[in-house]
């Protein structure tokens, strides 16, 4: 039986990279939510776009780059859709790996996940007309220490194809990629990358490459029982009424 899952995310991106997750969560019967909080107009069609295709129902909170902060208008909005959905396990990035991430707005945006999940179950804001909701589980994403991982291969096409649709992120990563790489390291992830002409193309092919490297990593590449899988880590202790294999 699936759970009342929420996603957390930043940008956007996020989506795709637990799609399977919530992909299984709903073929298992559940509910998967996502609520982003940058993403802006260029990005909202390609990730509507995604969460179509992994029929993930999205809220954008239209938070400012640059500008996300835990004070009280963000925490409001952000505690509103939790109590709205009512989640009882959410997803969100890892506050050991937002540290030390240069991406902008992701160590702000930490904290003021973490305010709103503590805030969320309390009478704050309780003038906002919706009962306190404590959320019970808390999974973090692409961790630094994981202590889980999710069988995402029956879902592996979803994910592609959602990632494919993240146009300007593909077109993005090609940009990075060919900053960070030499165009020799480039044509070894990709057997003719050079001759690949559209932006977009590069960047699905890399993407393509890196990211089932990645899962293959944490399934059976990682002496796992899995071919392809997400990692997370739970936070706090698993509590079980027996033991599992």
């Amino acid at each position: 039986m699936g759970s009342r899952v929420l996603l957390i995310g930043v940008y956007g991106t996020e989506l795709v990279d637990c799609g399977g997750a919530l992909a299984a969560n709903t073929a298992a019967g559940g509910s998967s939510q996502a609520a982003l909080l940058v993403c802006d107009e260029l990005m909202r069609a390609d990730v509507g776009a995604a969460a179509e295709i992994l029929g993930v129902p999205v809220y954008f909170l239209g938070f400012q780059q640059g500008h996300v902060a835990a004070d009280e208008a963000h925490k409001r909005a952000l505690v509103r859709v939790i109590r709205t959905v009512r989640p009882s396990i959410v997803i969100t990035q890892d506050p050991e790996q937002s540290l030390t991430d240069l991406d902008p707005d992701r160590r702000p945006a930490m904290t003021l996940i973490l305010e709103a999940l503590g805030l969320a179950g309390r009478g704050y804001a309780a003038e906002d007309g919706l009962p306190p909701h404590p959320v019970p589980t808390v999974y973090y994403m692409t961790p630094s220490r994981p202590n889980c991982v999710v069988d995402v291969a029956p879902y592996w096409p979803v994910k592609v194809a959602a990632m494919n649709a993240l146009r300007t992120q593909l077109e993005f990563s090609a940009a990075h990629w060919e900053n960070q790489l030499s165009p020799a390291d480039l044509g070894a992830l990709v057997p003719g990358y050079a001759n690949i002409a559209d932006p977009y193309e590069r960047g699905r092919a890399l993407h393509e490459v890196l990211d089932r490297a990645a899962h293959i990593y944490h399934g059976a590449g990682h002496h796992g029982r899995y071919a392809f899988a997400e990692a997370y880590r739970r936070d706090g202790d698993f509590h079980l009424s027996t033991l599992i294999e």
